[in-house]
């Protein structure tokens, strides 16, 4: 699909089954269907526009309405969706304010205060990655974009302008489920 776009189709798509060798858990299956595309000179605020149109008038086309009851909740995809950093995700469900964190040293040490296990190799973004899984994803209940994630977690995305500890990538969240994710491509050589 990426040859496609630098062939000079603008917008490209496909659906089917893939797998990923991945583990198995219960937010993750290694086999599922997949929608993938991808769209020239945009970014990942496009695809956000873009991502929030299409669930909206999906569920309008297929439901009839934009608001969904689904087991105790209702999700409401007529209202504008949440955007919020993975940063202030992190700091409105765990009280704490990545931005104060300087080092790994520093990312470990909060990391065993709050209990939140890590392995010897993650890195500050990686144990940032845990605290949001750990603290904020169970609350995404109503559509949400979680942005700006750690560079340690997203190779081959576009770095933020101005802080390259951070990439241009979000993921999309409802009912506390990854619905979908993207990011802005690198294009720099």
């Amino acid at each position: 699909l990426k040859r496609l776009i630098v062939g000079g189709m603008e917008r490209v798509f496909e659906i089917g089954r893939v797998f990923r060798n991945e583990g198995l858990d219960t937010r993750h299956n290694p086999e599922f269907t997949l929608m993938e595309l991808y769209q020239a000179y945009t970014d990942y605020y496009g695809m956000m526009d873009l991502t929030e149109n299409m669930f909206r008038y999906v569920a309008q086309e297929v439901c009839g309405t934009t608001v969904i009851p689904y087991a105790e909740e209702t999700i409401d995809l007529g209202k504008p969706f949440e955007r919020l950093t993975m940063v202030d995700a992190v700091k409105k469900y765990s009280g704490v304010d990545w931005n104060e964190i300087h080092t790994l040293e520093e990312a470990r040490a909060v990391a065993k205060e709050k209990g939140v296990e890590f392995e010897g190799r993650h890195k500050k973004g990686d144990i940032l990655n845990l605290f949001f899984e750990e603290f904020a994803e169970e609350h995404l209940v109503q559509p949400t974009f979680v942005l700006d994630h750690p560079v340690e977690i997203s190779p081959l995305t576009k770095k933020k302008p101005g802080n390259p500890d951070y990439v241009e990538r979000f993921e999309f969240f409802m009912n506390g489920w990854e619905m979908a994710n993207a990011c802005s491509e690198i294009n720099d050589p």
